[in-house]
């Protein structure tokens, strides 16, 4: 038997658990382990202490100022047992802190949960999330008819199924999702001195109206995106007052020819919900559009980042197995596929939030 069995066989058993937990030089590891796998287990209780926070509105009232015990049964309709009993789990998790006297107020977890459009709308689309996870094994096998996810994005598997007010819905959580990526995107990647910019799968234009306040005014912007979803980033636009500073094209990226001549094409995270017989020829028909001193950038989460593992290739993962067909890939999966379509240089961009999203660039 190897020594790594050896030692998986001699950690495993009940025995030397109960070594290491009364052994003082091990005491510390003991315990450790312990919290990781309870955590483990109790994830979702977690999550949904969290989701009751949220829908109480309790980051937010909390973000206003310190209330009391009483102010805040008021405000959210619970019993003293209940709101005391929410209140306790709350600030086990870091959600809440209790302040001077009998206040309470944001715990460190809650800072970053209030005034988070992102993650308050995440923490609400979890829901359907968590329903398709109910049973993880047929999931896996591809046995559950129709998940809550794959109803959600129909796009990626019925592209002629998408209607407006589909589309409109899917665009808004995506706008308050992909504003924070937009950001940390360009923070790390200048695209100062642009002549053209096309985003591909720009969704209802988050990403480009980040880049308008970035770039001169003669850059051109252009977003593509299904007609529907087009459509629907061409009112926002409008509303915004942006409808003059980004076209919108719409069409679907296998069959329409994408618009020409663009110095920087952009995908932000769009090439991981689809497998790779979409994705390689939507690269082979970008590296035909690309001018010649041009540049793809390319932003999602990819396998094997280190620190990033449990947002890739656990959360990510098995998010786009519900959603129907997408992968996370990692780097050299990545290269071998834009060395197909043709790019000569890949490489990965230095960014500050590696494990969130990784930058790849590639050039012809």
């Amino acid at each position: 038997m190897a020594l790594p069995e050896i030692i998986d066989r001699l950690v495993a058993s009940p025995k030397f658990r109960r070594f290491s937990a009364g052994f003082l030089p091990f005491r510390p590891l003991a315990r450790h382990r312990s919290k990781v796998l309870f955590d483990l287990m109790a994830g979702f209780v977690h999550s949904q202490i969290l989701l009751a926070c949220v829908r109480l509105d309790l980051p937010s009232l909390l973000l206003e100022r310190p209330r009391r015990l009483s102010e805040l049964m008021g405000h959210t309709g619970l019993s003293e047992e209940a709101m005391t009993r929410l209140l306790k789990a709350a600030i086990s998790l870091g959600l809440v802190r209790r302040r001077r006297g009998d206040l309470y107020g944001l715990g460190p977890v809650g800072q970053d949960v209030a005034n988070n459009a992102a993650a308050l709308a995440m923490i609400e689309h979890h829901v359907a999330f968590y329903a398709d996870m109910r049973d993880p094994i047929a999931l896996l096998k591809r046995e559950v008819p129709e998940t809550a996810l794959a109803a959600y994005w129909p796009y990626v598997g019925d592209r002629d199924g998408v209607t407006e007010s589909v589309a409109s819905d899917y665009s808004t959580l995506m706008a308050q999702s992909q504003e924070g990526v937009a950001e940390e995107v360009l923070d790390d990647y200048s695209v100062k001195g642009r002549r053209h910019i096309l985003d591909i799968g720009g969704g209802d234009g988050t990403f480009l109206s980040a880049v308008a306040r970035r770039v001169s005014l003669d850059t051109k912007l252009t977003l593509f995106d299904l007609p529907q979803v087009a459509q629907a980033a061409r009112h926002r636009l409008t509303a915004a007052g942006l409808a003059d500073r980004i076209e919108t094209v719409g069409g679907d990226f296998l069959e329409t020819p994408l618009p020409g001549d663009a110095d920087l094409i952009t995908l932000i995270r769009v090439l991981f919900d689809h497998p790779d017989r979409i994705v390689a020829p939507l690269l082979k028909a970008i590296r035909a559009a690309i001018a010649p001193d041009g540049a793809l950038l390319i932003a999602e989460p990819v396998s094997e980042t280190p620190g990033g593992e449990r947002i890739a290739d656990a959360y990510f993962s098995f998010y786009l197995l519900a959603m129907g067909e997408g992968q996370v890939r990692t780097k050299a999966h990545h290269t071998d596929l834009l060395k197909n379509a043709g790019f000569s240089k890949v490489r990965v961009v230095s960014c500050r939030m590696p494990h969130l999203v990784r930058l790849i660039e590639a050039r012809p």
